[in-house]
Parts: C-alpha cells; sequence; structure tokens
C-alpha cells in the first residue's frame, strides 16, 4: 500500500503544483469597454504590422512589431516605428499578423516605447473605428459601469450602464461594438450609437 502511494500520490502531488504553478503566471485581465481601454491608454494609433522579431534574454524575451504608422488617434504627436509586447501569451502578449492594419491602444514605458498586451485587445482596424474614436474622445470624462447582475443602477449622472454582460455573449453585443458612452450638453452621459449626434437630454 505504501509503495503504491510512493509510486501514483506522489507524482499526482507534483503534477497538481506544476498546474498550479503555471495558473499563476497566466494572462488575467477583466474585460472593459474599449472605450474605457481607449481612454485609459497613453497611446492609441492606426497602423500596419510589416515585420516582427524576438529580442531579450532568456527571462525577459520580448516580441517587437516593426509598424507603419498611418494615424495617431490619441497620445503624443511623435513617429512610432515599433511596438512591443510579451513574448508569452501567458504574460499577456499579442500576435498580430504582418499585412494587417490594426486598432493599437496601448501604454508608454519609461524608455518611450508603447507596450501592448492583450488586455488592450487590438483589433483589425474597421470604417466604424473612426467614428468611434472621436465618440471616446468625447467620453473620456465619462466612466462605463459595467453590470454583472440583474439589479444594477448608476451611481451618478457621469456614468452609462454596461449591460451587455447580463446576456452572456457581451464580445458581440451591440453597447461594445457600435456605442460610445459620451457627455451631453448638460453634463450627463449617455450612449449613443457610431454616428449619433448628443442631445441635451
Amino acid at each position: 500500500m505504501m509503495s503504491w502511494m510512493k509510486c501514483c500520490v506522489f507524482p499526482l502531488v507534483l503534477l497538481c503544483m506544476w498546474q498550479l504553478q503555471e495558473g499563476a503566471h497566466a494572462c488575467t485581465c477583466v474585460y472593459d469597454h474599449p472605450q474605457t481601454q481607449f481612454c485609459q491608454s497613453d497611446v492609441a494609433i492606426k497602423a500596419k504590422v510589416v515585420a516582427k522579431k524576438a529580442v531579450g534574454g532568456k527571462f525577459d524575451n520580448v516580441i517587437n512589431y516593426d509598424i507603419k504608422l498611418i494615424k495617431i488617434l490619441k497620445g503624443p504627436n511623435r513617429h512610432f516605428n515599433t511596438i512591443c509586447t510579451a513574448s508569452s501569451s501567458a504574460a499577456c502578449g499579442v500576435t498580430l499578423n504582418k499585412g494587417v492594419e490594426y486598432f493599437i491602444k496601448g501604454q508608454l514605458k519609461p524608455d518611450g516605447s508603447l507596450y501592448v498586451s492583450s488586455c488592450n485587445y487590438p483589433e483589425p482596424w474597421k470604417s466604424s473605428h473612426k467614428i468611434l474614436v472621436k465618440r471616446y474622445l468625447m467620453g473620456c470624462d465619462c466612466r462605463i459601469n459595467r453590470c454583472t447582475a440583474v439589479l444594477c443602477d448608476n451611481t451618478g449622472p457621469t456614468e452609462c450602464l454596461w449591460t451587455d454582460w447580463l446576456t452572456g455573449n457581451w464580445l458581440n453585443n451591440e453597447r461594445d461594438k457600435q456605442c460610445a458612452c459620451i457627455k451631453r450638453r448638460d453634463g450627463s452621459c449617455s450612449w449613443y450609437k457610431e454616428a449619433a449626434s448628443p442631445k441635451k437630454g
């Protein structure tokens, strides 16, 4: 009996410990509304990926993507030739495809480089992004309140209630992909769909 435990149980314990350790290093980030991601980013750009290369050492390896900058949507008015990301998806690294134009939101590192993670949710550029970005810029003074329960209320007039989470299919819902929370003339915030103009309310 003891021999069986040594042969079978101990390896199982090691396997469980290894899986827990792997899980501890997995990328975890709460999915925010694209407008929230945009407003909280240091830089937002439209860019085309032209090349990819790994740099760094064994334990600090990162991926650099050479890009063709098409338009600065938010952030300092300077040219970006490269964006960097973690080499592993477990560290929130992203995989971008050569030749594709992306809507990229990221953070500036102390050395001035632009860092992008899967939490910033980079996505292929769509024509609707041009309108949405203008709306996002108008709504950065508003707060999008994620509603995860049936009973969920706004806590103030400068908030928009985001209820797409209640449907179970939040990645494909209207307020996620087509709407922006922007400030009206009376100072309150409300949802508007793409090209719709804010009213006094």
